[in-house]
């Protein structure tokens, strides 16, 4: 009786300890973002209370310095601030989709090649692609500035995007080899059949099969660039200011405006946090797609 008790026991304990890890990995990273919500709706007072408090007066002040770009002393403790954070914004958006876009129109053919087709060197210049991503990107600065410089690129939008898609071009070449693996070649035998080309075929049968799998490479590349300091921290300069970027100038010489800066994050974060809300079913229906075969 005491055996039987023990073994269930056990398997009770087996059963929930993988969501309590689930649980307790959840909590560890929900942790740094409440506390970034929470900080932005502090005054400075509250910020730098110790121990931190949970219990303060919510302030909006922070949000109106990190929007506006307008100075206020009760929020920033004389920390001037001259961010133009809604333009950032747009500047962000704009060069992460047109990377993106970009990314894409270039990626997708080559994806499809490596996939469908063999030819000599297939599998060297499927690594190559990938072996560009894993380069530091502090070692990809020096030769893009040197030659955005000479073409006249710096501090301009199309040159931010074409730096980023350099970014994500082996990230959607790899993604999307995975998702037209997955597809059977039959289908595009069968349109041939019919009367459709090779390139009928992929735009009317195989790409539309793959957008759960464009859908997720897409979100992914919008958060690459999204999140990227490096690049447009030397690349770009006071006309096109991106949103990382904007954050870091509440960082100042003496002092740091936390309350503007948690602000700043919170807003950065949401517009993000709602578009992959928004598309999670065909975002995890995308990954599962690519997820058997590489």
């Amino acid at each position: 009786m005491n055996r039987e008790f023990l073994t269930s026991i056990q398997i009770k304990i087996n059963s929930a300890l993988p969501y309590a890890v689930i649980f307790i990995a959840f909590i560890a990273f929900m942790i740094p973002v409440f506390w970034i919500v929470t900080t932005s709706f502090k005054r400075p007072k509250d910020i730098m209370t110790m121990p931190p408090t949970l219990i303060f007066e919510p302030t909006l002040n922070n949000y109106s310095v990190a929007l506006l770009g307008k100075e206020d002393l009760s929020v920033t403790a004389g920390h001037t601030v001259s961010v133009e954070f809604p333009k950032a914004i747009f500047n962000t958006a704009v060069i992460s989709v047109g990377s993106t876009i970009l990314a894409l129109l270039l990626g997708i053919p080559a994806a499809y090649a490596l996939a469908r087709f063999n030819f000599h060197g297939k599998n060297f210049v499927a690594y190559f692609t990938l072996s560009i991503r894993m380069l530091p990107i502090i070692g990809l600065i020096i030769p893009f500035y040197l030659l955005f410089s000479r073409l006249h690129l710096l501090d301009k939008h199309i040159g931010l995007i074409i730096a980023y898609q350099t970014l994500n071009l082996s990230y959607v070449i790899w993604m999307m080899k995975s998702f037209f693996g997955e597809l059977p070649r039959e289908l595009e035998d069968a349109a041939t059949v019919d009367g459709c080309t090779r390139l009928g075929a992929f735009t009317r049968i195989i790409l539309p099969l793959s957008l759960p799998g464009l859908g997720a490479t897409s979100i992914f590349s919008i958060l690459i660039c999204w999140n990227e300091f490096m690049l447009p921290l030397i690349l770009a300069g006071t006309n096109v200011k991106v949103i990382t970027v904007g954050i870091y100038s509440f960082i100042g010489f003496k002092e740091i405006a936390w309350g503007p800066l948690t602000a700043a994050a919170t807003i950065v974060t949401l517009p993000m946090l709602i578009m992959i809300l928004f598309v999670q079913r065909s975002l995890v229906s995308g990954l599962a797609m690519g997820a058997t075969k590489g």
